[in-house]
């Protein structure tokens, strides 16, 4: 399924494979959005999709047909799907989880593989948080805004120096480090893993083609549907967390070092090989100093999707900043909750800053030496970077000294009170009541009412191969044949596992939060292409909401609407908002602007310049916004499941909280079938 993990690749160029730009929505920064719009449409390959195409999409419709309506003859009914085309695989999957659960302390895989596997994960994250600790918060603190200030100057610098203290004057620094050790290990196994996944996919076609698919998996496949194998495995606890982070964040980095070794420079390559370097030579000297750029950005985002699943992961054990979140939500303290989101924030915040600021160094001139001011050359080279280090151990030291390694107590300032006051004073003002707009529980009750019911209930009530039969119908509009037996293949599958009505209930869910989201999006992108300071004002806002990880959105929703399924439409609307508007925002400005000025020549209004010439030259931009919309609502959507969203989110969440692996899987499963079926319906994104 497309996507930026989000988080990763609209920043790099608008040609991404498709889960590369998952990521990519969720890339923050400007250059994010320097590339996320693709080229103009090529005009010649439009004016082939004539008889021809038309032709060709009677006939699958055809073969379509001819297959679903003996299907329905058969099996007559109204929606639900038909009992005997189902197949039940609570049985296996059952007996597979008690197998794992009765043999995890006694079988050779466990005890010489997964245990030592566990082992080494325990005591790696327990250094890291050893090592965190006995820094302190100066050390922490001190090193943090060195490395940021030597990357990319002072701003930076405080802005690190300012997001940890506020960690600590949050009351959070314990569960802030307990992360950041998580984090630290997680990211550095997910690179490696990627890394050797995206090398061996970027030197070999044979490779790609075999782990294409298994990366599409993993990326549509969502974060709680990693846990409960996880778990199984490794109970609960650190090992499962760290090891599910890994499995979540590596594909980003496998898709962007495999694009950037397939795109390293072909003449450099042969002159590389004319004289007479060995493969391997070329790897280390050409192909991969080519790629560093995009294997740092493969970096940056798997930092960024690795704290995202590492506050999920927060839900077996993992600790930390998210184990604060999630047991706040599940008592509806919402002020406990913001309190430790924050943090979250600012770590991502910090993390993703760092790691930008790393890979625009990277690929930029080196300043000459007699340029540079009496720090930057006494902090310059190898020697600077240990020179940096000795700093940072010079003032933990220090704070060791003076007893102050541990955040002080006397410092910390509480959010939680007040917070569940204005929340309180919400509830009894805002929530109903409110002359002419009324309340929030009243926009949820008629967004629920008025669009999410009605179309779920028609979804559920359209016959089965009627949905199959529009599915085709649409896939071949926007793909090829391929594409639309793809299409039905996923949502045939849908019902195959057992999962019909649920699984409608989620699309019906993703459609319309997918709706109101590109309402809203190209709206905001209109007015923001057209005026520049519009943009700049939009542009940290943009920043902000691209950083936070996915659980984080639950806090806000939660505190405005309460729980159910319009606050879990509303947080997946307000997650891929961002991404809309920065895709969409860009494609308008890429524009030939000899072709807007021509049109304004001719007296265009400002309303026919945009209905008739920009919106029209950007629809390879628009479809990519499409695309993004439709992959960040589904991933948040399932999430929604911790806040009353239901259907296939709270299966998940109801076969990881009872272990039950048949229950999990299964709409695990069928998530990854909504994705496939959406990609596909919406796969001009990735061809234009």
């Amino acid at each position: 399924m497309s996507a930026t993990p989000t988080h990763a690749q609209a920043r790099s160029r608008g040609a991404v494979p498709v889960q590369a730009r998952q990521s990519s929505a969720r890339t923050s920064g400007p250059a994010a959005s320097r590339s996320a719009a693709p080229a103009a449409p090529d005009r010649s390959r439009r004016g082939l999709r004539g008889p021809a195409a038309r032709r060709g999409f009677l006939l699958p419709m055809g073969v379509a047909l001819v297959l679903l309506v003996p299907l329905a003859a058969l099996f007559p009914g109204a929606g639900s799907w038909p009992a005997a085309l189902a197949v039940d695989l609570s049985g296996p999957l059952g007996r597979a989880g008690d197998w794992i659960i009765d043999h995890r302390d006694s079988h050779p895989l466990f005890l010489y593989f997964f245990g030592h596997v566990s082992n080494a994960v325990v005591v790696a994250v327990r250094a890291v948080y050893v090592l965190l600790l006995a820094a302190g918060w100066t050390g922490v603190t001190a090193l943090a805004a060195l490395v940021a200030w030597r990357l990319a100057g002072i701003r930076l610098a405080l802005t690190c120096a300012a997001a940890f203290a506020a960690c600590g004057v949050l009351g959070m620094w314990v569960p802030t480090m307990q992360t950041l050790a998580l984090m630290v290990v997680a990211v550095a196994a997910s690179v490696m893993l990627g890394a050797l996944l995206g090398l061996a996919a970027g030197l070999s076609r044979r490779a790609d083609r075999l782990l294409r698919p298994v990366l599409d998996t993993m990326q549509i496949l969502p974060a709680f549907a990693y846990l409960l194998p996880m778990v199984l495995v490794f109970g609960i606890g650190v090992p499962a967390a760290v090891l599910a982070t890994v499995v979540y964040a590596a594909p980003p980095m496998a898709r962007l070092t495999a694009l950037g070794l397939r795109e390293a420079d072909a003449g450099v390559m042969e002159a590389s090989a004319s004289l007479g370097a060995t493969g391997r030579q070329r790897l280390l000297t050409a192909r991969l100093p080519l790629a560093r750029r995009q294997i740092l950005l493969g970096v940056n985002q798997a930092i960024m999707t690795g704290l995202s699943m590492a506050v999920i992961a927060s839900v077996i054990g993992a600790g930390g900043l998210g184990d604060r979140v999630y047991q706040a939500l599940a008592s509806v303290d919402v002020g406990a909750a913001l309190a430790a989101g924050i943090p979250i924030v600012l770590l991502a915040v910090v993390l993703d800053r760092t790691a930008d600021a790393a890979g625009r160094r990277l690929g930029a001139d080196p300043v000459p030496l007699g340029e540079q001011h009496l720090l930057r050359r006494v902090f310059a080279g190898w020697y600077g970077r240990l020179l940096t280090l000795l700093a940072a151990v010079a003032v933990a030291v220090v704070g060791r000294m003076a007893g102050t390694s541990v955040w002080p107590g006397s410092w910390t300032v509480s959010l939680a009170d007040p917070v569940n006051s204005a929340v309180a004073w919400m509830t009894d003002h805002l929530y109903s009541g409110v002359p002419v707009v009324g309340g929030t529980a009243d926009w949820a009750a008629r967004f629920t009412g008025w669009i999410l019911d009605p179309l779920r209930s028609g979804l559920q009530a359209a016959p089965w191969w009627l949905l199959l039969l529009v599915a085709c119908a649409l896939a071949l509009l926007a793909g090829t044949w391929r594409s639309a037996l793809t299409a039905v293949l996923a949502l045939a599958a849908v019902g195959v596992l057992g999962v019909w009505e649920a699984s409608l209930d989620t699309l019906s869910q993703v459609l319309a939060a997918v709706a109101v989201t590109l309402v809203l999006g190209f709206a905001i992108a209109v007015g923001a292409a057209r005026s520049a300071r519009a943009e700049r004002l939009l542009r940290p806002v943009l920043d902000v909401c691209q950083t936070l990880p996915q659980f984080v959105y639950l806090i806000p929703v939660v505190a405005l609407f309460g729980v159910g399924r319009a606050p879990a439409a509303a947080a997946a609307i307000v997650y891929a908002l961002p991404a809309v508007v920065r895709i969409t925002v860009q494609g308008l400005r890429e524009v030939d602007p000899a072709v807007v000025e021509s049109a304004r020549s001719l007296g265009a209004t400002r309303a026919q310049l945009l209905r008739q010439v920009q919106l029209p030259l950007a629809r390879p931009a628009l479809l990519l916004a499409v695309n993004q919309a439709v992959v960040l609502v589904l991933a948040v959507v399932i999430i929604g499941g911790l806040v009353g969203g239901g259907a296939l989110g709270y299966d998940v969440v109801l076969g990881l909280a009872q272990g039950d692996l048949a229950t999990g899987l299964v709409a695990g499963a069928a998530i990854v079938c909504l994705g496939l079926l959406l990609d596909r319906v919406t796969q001009p994104a990735k061809e234009a």
